[in-house]
């Protein structure tokens, strides 16, 4: 099979969640799966990088913030190769434009267009769990372009529809989808499946747990999201 499996920034937070991440991809990966980690930047790495960008730059210049904030995915991907590397499995790291995701030319909330999965297949075939920096991509003057708060999973999604993927998996800091959020109310309910419609109507209201360009790309590739914990790896809510 080939998984495709993104870990959110709270999940990513410190050496010990990354090592647990890895650990998932690898055990994938020897039971003979074709696996690829897509990563958020870790914990509030993005924040952190807007309020010094703010110190220099009250206007701010979106080309340049894209080009800036694009790096606290890059580290998180080059940790986690190194963490997958230290298991005794072999991994490659890769920016958004080495993984040919091709997107439109809106600094800071870029849309893919397009994802040429040579490099990456190459690098499946050679043996590699393939760890993307998501939230980004190259736009058509070969600039740096970043997909909006909570790109990554649509990062994930992309590559999973077109690489075919079997399976993709959105790993976060709760347990599944609930209509409404857990953290607030005891009494919220969650779903076992929920349609992609449902699921767009509950981020409309405000729910966070996914991306709404990923639902929609999910949806129009027919590709079934799962949503569960990093932190237990239980199943969750299936998207779709």
């Amino acid at each position: 099979m080939l998984i495709v499996q993104k870990y959110g920034g709270t999940s990513l937070a410190d050496a010990q969640r990354i090592g647990n991440a890895a650990g998932r991809a690898v055990e994938l990966a020897r039971q003979g799966n074709q696996v690829v980690v897509v990563v958020s930047a870790q914990g509030d790495t993005t924040d952190l990088l807007i309020e010094k960008a703010l110190q220099i730059n009250r206007q701010g210049a979106a080309r340049e913030m894209d080009a800036y904030l694009a790096a606290g995915e890059q580290m998180s991907a080059g940790l986690m190769a190194m963490a997958i590397g230290a298991m005794g499995y072999p991994a490659v790291s890769m920016t958004g434009w080495q993984a040919g995701i091709a997107t439109d030319g809106v600094h800071g909330n870029a849309r893919i267009v397009n994802v040429d999965t040579c490099r990456i297949r190459q690098e499946l075939d050679g043996g590699k769990i393939v760890v993307v920096a998501g939230f980004q991509g190259l736009d058509p003057e070969g600039d740096i372009t970043t997909l909006g708060r909570g790109g990554s999973d649509t990062t994930a999604v992309a590559l999973a529809g077109y690489l075919h993927a079997d399976k993709c998996q959105i790993f976060t800091d709760v347990d599944g989808v609930y209509d409404r959020d857990p953290r607030l109310y005891s009494d919220a309910v969650r779903f076992g499946r929920i349609g992609y419609e449902k699921m767009l109507g509950l981020i409309e209201n405000g729910a966070q747990v996914l991306h709404d360009r990923s639902v929609e790309l999910a949806r129009e590739f027919g590709i079934p999201l799962e949503v569960l914990s990093a932190f237990t790896g239980e199943p969750g809510t299936i998207v779709g």
